[in-house]
């Protein structure tokens, strides 16, 4: 079985009509950068899927990832660990002390991948990725973020992390344009300070003879294959 090389698919969720689709190869040694959401625009009803979601979506063509609906919680002040070093390896559900990034805007976060959990093929159908989707299986790749830092991160959002095959080659990454019910992937909200945290989730596609079971964070100073991974 050949092995897809890592590459990220950009679609338009949940619109009634095909969006533009991309495709770009990410570059092993470039972070990607974050852009503010604007409001939901569009809606139009989801595939039908063996997910436990509700079908509904909105798009947004400003951003590269997708404005949703996401808890926060605050709590004692956090206090930041120390700095995973490249290439640290970590349980899913635990967490690592990391830089964080966003444009002009540097802090400390602790983040924790939760869950992998594969979905159904029939899920990617509103993303109309059309020949992009043929023999590949979604993945929900679920974390953690917690604001550890004495920045403010209000608006700003976490990115990059993606997912990885068994064999340690890196999964299809889908970078939604807007909305997707079944992995939302909100922005810091307003307030976002030391000890407010967010859950978030980005969507990676694995074909069916394999599987995504790990997650690895890649944002600057790391970089991919030498990020901090969860397996």
């Amino acid at each position: 079985m050949k092995t897809i090389r890592n590459s990220r698919t950009m679609a338009l969720a949940g619109l009634a009509v095909i969006g533009a689709l991309t495709m770009t190869a990410c570059n092993d040694d470039a972070a990607s950068s974050d852009s503010a959401t604007t409001p939901p625009a569009t809606q139009a009803p989801a595939a039908p899927s063996a997910a436990p979601t509700t079908p509904a979506a909105s798009a947004s063509a400003a951003a590269p990832t997708g404005a949703a609906t996401g808890g926060t919680t605050g709590g004692a002040p956090a206090q930041a660990g120390p700095t995973a070093a490249p290439g640290t390896t970590v349980k899913i559900g635990d967490a690592a002390t990391i830089p964080f990034s966003s444009g002009s805007t540097k802090g400390t976060v602790s983040l924790a991948v939760t869950s992998i959990d594969k979905g159904d093929p029939a899920d990617l159908t509103p993303l109309k990725l059309g020949d992009k989707a043929a023999g590949m299986v979604p993945y929900y790749i679920r974390f953690k973020v917690t604001n550890t830092g004495s920045t403010d991160l209000s608006f700003s959002s976490l990115t990059q992390v993606k997912g990885t095959l068994p064999d340690g080659s890196e999964a299809a990454e889908v970078m939604l344009i807007g909305s997707f019910d079944k992995c939302p992937h909100p922005s810091f909200p307003k307030g976002f300070t030391n000890g407010q945290s967010i859950t978030s989730c980005v969507l990676a596609l694995a074909p069916t003879a394999t599987k995504v079971s790990g997650a690895e964070y890649w944002g600057e100073p790391y970089t991919l294959g030498k990020g901090v991974n969860w397996k």
